[in-house]
């Protein structure tokens, strides 16, 4: 039986940025680790890997030397060769762009890939128009349509096409924003490019959607509805977005658009902390924790808000995890579930399979939910 050839690319830097709540990790990742980051980018590529266990026999894989690939898929026990290097240093975005042309010059079926939207920008410069390429989702912001909804899709979607399943291909949309425009609360995201990606709509992530109306009123009723209900000594998470930024607003209190911030009996106690400051403030804190969903691909974990990892969240508990979002903000989801993808699977998987969101003055949902592990 011949074997099949993927291809297998790892950005170790990306996702540094996230628990640092530096809105990103490009251009920052010396910085992202000076403050305590670990990298993030190899663990979730393990999981989409693991997924191909029962394939492995058909396998061979092609990758970069160290940390981009040969590293991991040597500690698990897949084949694999080799076909070029960074060499000592830290690797770059060229570094990316040489194994991409490496890996289709050696006639790879399937190029995987783990990073966030720099990455795919870099996959985006060196792919032929016919490559397939498969995003793992390892980066903070994450708009492009290249990306499996969680690593764990990435690996049942290359099982699928490893098997002989029907899989069908289309053009995916590269999209990035400015992260120094974004550090300063702007949001300025341009298209790139596309790229050919396999496509089955419960594994595969929507491009992220503008709001489609102004959330002005339906926000001012939150805000009366939350101040008519807070809680004495008790702690309030407010997720990063537009969303909760505008509700924070209408409360009287400053908050950080893209960050995490949290109050305390109406007062701000900290803004726009890092995942270890946030899990001090709130272990062993009754704590209440408000996110959003992500327009249009309905994710409320583990899309740029990476400071409210898998330890916070169960610090916090589940049970006292509020999603806010406007019925117009979930229309965009045409039905798909929310979106969980914290990291951390067994986490994932204790999710609910619903979720009640806040929608109005004392009008909450009940709307479904879902995980990359299941087909959603």
């Amino acid at each position: 039986m011949s074997l099949f050839h993927l291809g297998l690319i790892i950005n170790p830097l990306a996702g540094l940025g996230g628990p640092a709540a530096l809105k990103g990790s490009d251009g920052v990742a010396a910085e992202a680790l000076a403050l305590g980051a670990t990298p993030r980018a190899a663990e979730r590529t393990r999981i989409a890997l693991e997924c191909l266990r029962p394939v492995a026999s058909r396998l061979q894989f092609l990758t970069f030397a160290g940390p981009m690939g040969a590293d991991l898929l040597a500690e698990l026990g897949y084949a694999h060769r080799v076909v070029g290097s960074a060499g000592d240093g830290p690797t770059c975005a060229e570094h990316t762009r040489q194994a991409v042309q490496l890996l289709q010059e050696a006639g790879c079926a399937l190029i995987l890939f783990a990073g966030g939207d720099g990455t795919a920008r870099d996959v985006c410069s060196a792919a032929r128009e016919d490559q397939p390429v498969l995003g793992i989702p390892a980066g903070v912001k994450i708009h492009s349509g290249v990306y499996a909804i969680s690593p764990r899709a990435a690996g049942e979607m290359a099982r699928r096409l490893v098997e002989g399943g029907l899989v069908r291909l289309a053009s995916g949309e590269v999209r990035d924003i400015d992260e120094a425009a974004l550090r300063e609360g702007k949001v300025s995201a341009r298209w790139y490019g596309e790229l050919c990606v396999p496509v089955e709509g419960e594994f595969m992530q929507h491009v992220k959607q503008a709001g489609m109306e102004s959330e002005e009123l339906v926000l001012v009723d939150l805000a009366d509805w939350l101040q008519e209900s807070w809680e004495d000594g008790v702690r309030y998470v407010f997720g990063p977005g537009s969303t909760l930024h505008g509700l924070a607003a209408n409360l009287g209190l400053e908050t950080t658009l893209l960050g995490v911030d949290v109050i305390e009996n109406g007062v701000v106690i900290a803004r726009d902390v890092t995942e270890a400051q946030l899990f001090e403030l709130v272990d062993r804190q009754p704590t209440r924790l408000l996110v959003t969903a992500i327009g249009g691909q309905g994710h409320i974990i583990g899309r740029g808000n990476q400071q409210i990892s898998p330890r916070v969240l169960r610090a916090i508990g589940l049970e006292h995890l509020r999603v806010v979002a406007t019925k117009r903000k979930l229309a965009t989801l045409e039905g798909r579930p929310l979106l969980v993808d914290s990291g951390d699977p067994a986490l994932d998987e204790s999710f609910p399979d619903a979720l009640r969101v806040w929608a109005g003055y004392k009008e909450e949902l009940l709307y479904p939910l879902g995980w990359g592990g299941q087909n959603t």
